[in-house]
């Protein structure tokens, strides 16, 4: 029989099993996760530090939230460095910077003027690796075929919740036992560990952007396609950030602390087990299909709680809404892939996190500012989601481009690359 008639190849498998069997994926999501474990650890032992050194908790939280503000604030920044000079040049010396800066935080504590420790800390802020956002551009690289990308984007995002649970529980457990001190090194060393184990892996070290089409003259990044998801993801952060709140409320309430750390870890478990589910198999429709079902799932997850159920129910509540936020994000990150321009994918990747981040920030605030209100609590979480499936539904027309197979050879490749594809 003749080469050409023979059957095509099928098509590689889409288990958990098979792509983390893929050449370098264990490494790149393992070395992420545990580089990015200082985004949950570093605000609390901050604040843990500042405190047992004399100083106040409200510098010890301004700090805290310097740190965070920084981090996202600089991911577009960093994200479009790297898409022009690659991430070794780019990763490489913010994680000694920022690691460097971490490590020099003990040593400065609250002796001296606060301006001091404020440098050190917006410094360790603005630094911080774009992991999150250079992982989500190797996927095309290490895994070519769109439904294994799915798999491993729904388990890479699934787990990020997890970090914010294992990361404060670490430090508490660390400055309980050898002091605030050592859990400042613990939580630079960590970062410093993952990011070397992402960037010495060989898709890291000579992953390039795809070269600008000679047909853009502007390489404009921003359509208001972007924009307006965008902005619904800043409506998905919103519910979060007023969600943790009320927990808060929740467990002041009911004179039970434990509240506090167990709505939003429930909710983060069922954000891991939706991405569980969503990347077990295919599912039907569009991707902008998936991501409006995924939003109105949203929104329907959190009415519930508006009939304000006692301390055991909203526990349990809390963890349908989680279900579907991996699936938003997961399908935000497929339609970011496919509006964004070849030359610009981890700046837009980064802009997509750091939109999830702005809308979770004000979402705290104004929980906090209505705190007083009791239907306050459950309210602003809903009406985060709907905000966000109403801007979904508006820019269903602009989404459609998502709903095209994701683009191919987006990323150039180095011969040895090409030649294992």
């Amino acid at each position: 029989m003749p080469l050409t008639d023979h059957p095509p190849l099928p098509a590689p498998r889409t288990t958990y099993g098979a792509v983390l069997g893929s050449r370098h994926v264990a490494r790149l999501l393992g070395g992420t996760l545990v580089g990015r474990l200082p985004n949950g650890m570093a605000p609390v032992a901050i604040v843990l530090l500042i405190t047992a050194g004399g100083g106040s908790l409200a510098f010890g939280g301004l700090l805290s939230a310097l740190y965070a503000l920084a981090s996202a604030l600089s991911q577009p920044v960093k994200g479009r460095l790297m898409d022009r000079y690659g991430q070794t040049l780019v990763s490489g010396p913010a994680v000694a910077l920022n690691s460097g800066s971490l490590l020099l935080l003990p040593a400065v504590g609250t002796a001296g003027h606060p301006s001091v420790p404020t440098a050190v800390v917006a410094l360790a802020g603005l630094c911080t690796p774009p992991l999150e956002a250079g992982l989500r551009a190797l996927w095309a690289s290490v895994l070519p075929d769109p439904g294994q990308r799915r798999v491993a984007l729904a388990l890479d995002t699934g787990t990020q919740g997890l970090l914010y649970i294992a990361g404060p529980l670490l430090v508490a457990a660390l400055a309980s036992a050898h002091g605030p001190a050592t859990a400042i090194v613990v939580t630079a060393t960590l970062g410093l560990f993952g990011t070397v184990v992402v960037l010495t892996t060989p898709t890291s070290r000579t992953w390039r952007p795809a070269p600008a089409d000679p047909g853009d003259a502007t390489g404009r990044l921003l359509s208001a396609g972007l924009v307006l998801l965008f902005v619904a993801l800043a409506g998905v952060g919103f519910a979060i950030g007023g969600m943790n709140v009320w927990a808060v409320t929740m467990a002041d309430e009911h004179e039970m602390d434990l509240l506090s750390g167990l709505l939003p870890a429930t909710f983060s478990t069922g954000s891991f087990l939706g991405g569980l589910i969503y990347g077990r198999r295919t599912w039907p429709g569009s991707n902008t299909s998936q991501l409006l079902c995924s939003a109105l799932g949203f929104l329907a997850g959190w009415l519930p709680l508006l009939a304000l159920p006692g301390p055991y129910a909203a526990t349990a509540a809390v963890a349908v809404p989680g279900l579907f936020l991996t699936l938003i994000v997961t399908c935000g990150f497929m339609a970011t892939d496919t509006l964004a321009p070849a030359t610009r994918t981890t700046e837009a990747y980064a802009w997509l996190i750091l939109s999830i981040g702005v809308g979770q920030s004000g979402g705290t605030a104004l929980a906090g500012a209505l705190a007083a209100l009791s239907l306050a609590g459950p309210a602003l979480p809903a009406a985060g989601a709907a905000a966000a499936l109403t801007v979904l539904a508006l820019a269903r027309p602009r989404l459609a481009a998502a709903q095209a197979p994701v683009r191919r050879d987006r990323h150039r490749r180095t011969p040895v690359h090409a030649a294992r594809t």
